[in-house]
């Protein structure tokens, strides 16, 4: 069984790539595990915790600007939509 450490990098690599589960490389081990432990971990209410323990710490040292510009003008296509040709 993964430990949490890769578990988490494996979660942190789908999540920053925005590739499939199954597109985990071999490295972060099984993709069913890591879906499995972040399904279970986002259900339990484990994600919501750890952000608002996150968040607290952050107001502690006051390090939060609500004033921060947040930029969405990026938007990045799956590897699988690039290339494809239409109509078969």
């Amino acid at each position: 069984m993964a430990g949490h450490r890769q578990v988490i990098n494996a979660i942190c690599w789908v999540k920053r790539t925005g590739s499939l589960w199954r597109d985990l490389p071999e490295r972060y081990g099984s993709w069913k595990t890591a879906h499995g432990r972040f399904s279970r971990w986002a259900a339990d209410g484990t994600w919501a915790r750890l952000k608002a323990h996150v968040i607290a710490l952050a107001e502690l040292d006051d390090d939060i600007d609500g004033n921060a510009p947040v930029d969405a003008t990026t938007a990045r296509a799956h590897q699988h939509a690039a290339g494809a040709r239409k109509g078969g």
